[in-house]
């Protein structure tokens, strides 16, 4: 009996050695995984990629001790889509993520974290800006999914909800300390390559004419303190690490801007690095490989079984030189169809041939036109054919495009990042030339000039080339969308409402432009009129909820607060990760003057997310209202840290304070106003309250 236990054991142990070594390729179970994506990052901005600005040491470091892909394709050139086939092992078409708008990744589909939680992995996810919020469903697996950045902070319009990179590290890094001795997989996400470019100094000044690669440096070197150690490690180390981007960045290539419409190699080629000392000597490996490879390589390196029917397979036999691959690969760009009503761009690519399929067809050979300017339709009327045939198997496997209605909010923080939409436009029958995006780049280098005198403060400037924008193509509502927001914003709002009117128009039923339609309605003292367009949407059988809550603040806006809470609470129902609308539930009941259920609905908005500043300096609000000094201080000092733009409410409860109980009890909030002043867009009124303070009486 005990002999024939011992012989099991060895036999067992045996059968897991032989699995680590198999065909020549070394294999550990119980290892680590570290996956880094980094977004929009171009494979060429990385020192190992061939730029020699020596800007990205960390990441070149790692290249240089592990196994550099030199030949990485994403399928897909937008944030949401691209990550999901990289944790999921699938194409878009199987999974059903197209774009970053109104797609949510499906329940069913088992991802890298689902599978390595089934195996006792601890699990976490890092992520840097809103396309990634857990709302979209690539949470599930992960027992950790830290996106709190998102909906905490009101947001300036055509400005980024995203984390810094060196914050999301920090945050991993807290995790990882607490799940010592325990194998892992930790998803890191760092957003910094992103438009617009805006690095942080040291940067800022080494990279002043080139932002972009600023950007690029900041993301490496916040990547520092997450691989300084397994770098040290060595051998020892048990943790694999892979470091890939979501897809590139055109920077000015064939016209784009930054990404999203083409799929030239500017954004489709992507950097792609294994590290493990232990199972992978350094090498560079040219074969073309995919994001959908990655899943079946992570699996294999932890010797863990591969799901049947995945498109993908383990890099590791090339990684180690025991084999050659020469795989195609799809690939599709299809934001120019759902944002704009566009042609959809698909693709293939089979070895060093690129099959582009467009109105305007293309095709390119890599290897001699890697800038791809020579498109060889007309002279390879063979190749195209044969190009055209390897995508056929791959579009019939195509299910259809399947797009969700995403809430207006959404779509306008998704707007924010640069994904422009105005919601999914109608697929067409056919698309002619004129539909084809090498024809019409000229309208989306119009949005981002817009959005750039916008961002700049060239209001004027922004409104012109708007309503040129609105006059070249009418039908395109989401130029409509743009135009009412900056006429709004330099004081005509009545030209706002009348733009998003014509929007409407093109667009019946639209909840973004009926949402911004019945906030507009409410801040020109038109609730009635808002109450009256919302109402109907409202009572459909899946209401929106950005139109819900547009609605309930017209409501509270009439006094009808009790309407106005049943609308928020729906609101809720619908979408209760959406901390805002917890917020709003507080001002509503504020308004009418509960200021207890007020501060139950500001403390749950806390609870549910820290760093919402307009939840603290609410209670602030309250308790200074109540007479309670100390802690409305203290909650309008997290309210500053958070958003300086709260410095506004400062002034408020000075003049609340000094109402209700003199000049004495103002003045905590003014010498607070005046220590913070400097760093907040209220500085120029730095100078009044401090002589409100040496006269001892607040204005």
């Amino acid at each position: 009996m005990v002999a024939t236990t011992i012989g099991a054991c060895l036999l067992l142990a045996a059968g897991a050695w032989w699995s680590r070594i198999r065909g020549g390729v070394r294999r550990e179970t119980g290892l680590s995984v570290l996956l880094i994506t980094i977004d929009t990052l171009r494979a060429d901005a990385l020192g190992a990629y061939g730029n020699r600005d020596g800007a990205t040491p960390f990441a070149d470091r790692l290249a240089a001790a592990g196994v550099r892909f030199e030949t990485a394709h994403a399928h897909n050139v937008t944030t949401l889509p691209s990550h999901a086939n990289i944790l999921s092992g699938r194409y878009p078409f199987d999974h059903g993520v197209r774009d970053n708008t109104s797609f949510r990744f499906p329940p069913g589909v088992e991802t890298i974290a689902t599978l390595l939680a089934a195996h006792g992995y601890r699990t976490g996810a890092f992520v840097s800006a809103f396309p990634l919020a857990s709302r979209f469903g690539l949470r599930r697996g992960f027992e950790v999914y830290d996106d709190s950045f998102v909906g905490a902070l009101a947001r300036p319009a055509f400005q980024l909800e995203e984390r810094r990179g060196a914050d999301t590290v920090a945050l991993a890094r807290r995790w990882l300390e607490a799940v010592p001795g325990q194998p892992f997989f930790c998803w890191v996400h760092l957003y910094e390559p992103h438009y617009p470019y805006d690095p942080p100094e040291p940067f800022a000044s080494r990279f002043r004419g080139d932002p972009y690669h600023g950007e690029v440096a900041a993301a490496d070197a916040a990547l520092g303190p997450l691989l300084e150690a397994i770098l040290a490690a060595g051998k020892a180390g048990r943790t694999l690490v892979v470091l890939t981007a979501d897809h590139g960045e055109s920077l000015g290539e064939h016209g784009e801007a930054t990404h999203g419409i083409f799929a030239y190699e500017a954004t489709l080629r992507v950097p792609l690095v294994l590290y493990q000392p232990r199972l992978l000597a350094p090498r560079v490996v040219p074969d073309p490989v995919r994001h959908v490879d990655l899943l079946p390589t992570i699996l294999d390196a932890l010797a863990l079984p591969i799901p049947e029917g995945l498109p993908g397979t383990s890099l590791l036999p090339l990684a180690t030189g025991t084999s050659s691959g020469a795989h195609s690969s799809y690939f599709e760009a299809l934001a120019g169809q759902l944002d704009r009503g566009w042609a959809p761009l698909y693709g293939v690519l089979q070895d060093r041939t690129k099959y582009v399929d467009l109105p305007i067809p293309e095709l390119y050979e890599l290897d001699r036109d890697p800038a791809e300017t020579r498109n060889l339709t007309a002279k390879q009327p063979r190749e195209l054919e044969a190009m055209r045939a390897r995508l056929v198997p791959l579009r019939a496997a195509d299910r259809g495009i399947a797009p969700q209605r995403e809430s207006a909010d959404v779509r306008d923080r998704l707007r924010s990042l640069g994904y422009v939409s105005a919601g999914p436009s109608p697929a067409k029958e056919s698309y002619t030339e004129d539909d084809d995006p090498k024809s019409l780049m000229g309208l989306d280098v119009l949005l981002q000039e817009v959005e750039g005198l916008y961002q700049a403060g060239n209001m004027k400037a922004a409104l012109e080339r708007c309503r040129e924008l609105v006059r070249r193509r009418p039908q395109m509502a989401v130029s409509l969308l743009y135009l009412a927001h900056i006429e709004r914003e330099a004081g005509n709002l009545p030209a706002g409402i009348s733009a998003l009117e014509r929007a409407l128009a093109a667009n019946p039923g639209d909840p973004t432009t009926l949402s911004l339609l019945g906030a507009y309605l409410t801040q020109a003292g038109r609730a009635g009129e808002a109450v009256a367009l919302l109402s109907g949407p409202a009572q459909r059988t899946e209401p929106d909820p950005e139109v819900l809550r547009s609605l309930a603040l017209a409501q509270g806006r009439l006094g009808r607060a009790m309407e106005a809470v049943a609308t928020l609470t729906r609101a809720r129902e619908i979408d209760p990760q959406n901390v805002q609308l917890l917020v709003d539930l507080g001002t509503i009941r504020l308004m009418a003057g509960e200021a207890a259920p007020a501060r139950e609905a500001f403390e749950a908005a806390l609870a549910q997310n820290p760093g919402v500043a307009r939840a603290h300096s609410s209670l602030g609000f309250i308790d200074a209202q109540a007479g309670v000094a100390g802690p409305a201080l203290e909650h309008m000092k997290k309210a500053l840290a958070l958003d300086p733009r709260e410095c506004e409410t400062l002034l408020a409860l000075a003049s609340l304070a000094s109402r209700r109980a003199g000049a004495a009890a103002a003045r905590p909030y003014l010498e607070l106003f005046v220590e913070s002043a400097a760093r907040t867009p209220c500085a120029a009124r730095e100078g009044p309250a401090r002589r409100w303070l040496a006269e001892g009486s607040p204005r």
